[in-house]
């Protein structure tokens, strides 16, 4: 577990008081963390409702421990919750994917946590221009784009915190017409 967040969800469908879709759909309102529906559900219409209104991976009972614990540990490796590797350095700026902290120099940065989220996705891809379609894919789970508002003012207020101004950007730089990218203040 990570931040005492579960590392992933497992959804039945056929709850006994609500529709699982529904659960999954005000899941996805506040949270990222992976979900894999588990059901007994196996038409095609359900699959691909599950999986559009958020969920990550789809198993239908009966299987067997292992498939699902193949199933969660694929699912982690996509989400980018499961990590081996420490800390991203990108000049000054540090950030730290296992206690989801940040820091400019010897400043700590209080982030939320869509801004953390957005921030490591930048670090992860340091010195590449990356859309906001793909940010959106990432970080909001919004595949097919539609709010892209949404990521300028993330990045607003992140380039608040890191103390710059898209006039006077130091560690985020706009690619008009693109996406923006991370990178350090000499490697412009």
């Amino acid at each position: 577990m990570i931040d005492d967040r579960p590392d992933v969800v497992l959804l039945d469908l056929g709850l006994p008081d609500v529709d699982g879709l529904q659960v999954l759909t005000m899941m996805r309102s506040v949270s990222d963390v992976p979900v894999i529906v588990v059901t007994a559900r196996d038409d095609d219409a359900d699959i691909v409702r599950a999986l559009d209104a958020g969920a990550d991976d789809f198993v239908t009972k009966p299987f067997g421990a292992d498939h699902l614990e193949a199933r969660i540990r694929a699912v982690l490796r996509r989400s980018g919750t499961q990590r081996t590797d420490g800390s991203i350095t990108v000049g000054e700026l540090m950030v730290d994917p296992k206690t989801r902290t940040a820091s400019l120099g010897d400043r700590q940065l209080e982030l939320s946590r869509k801004e953390f989220d957005l921030l490591l996705a930048l670090a992860q891809r340091a010195g590449e221009v990356v859309t906001k379609r793909e940010l959106l894919a990432e970080v909001w789970r919004q595949p097919y784009g539609g709010g892209d508002r949404t990521v300028d003012v993330h990045l607003s207020w992140l380039r608040r915190k890191l103390g710059e101004t898209a006039a006077d950007p130091r560690y985020l730089h706009s690619s008009r017409g693109v996406g923006v990218r991370l990178a350090a203040p000499g490697d412009v």
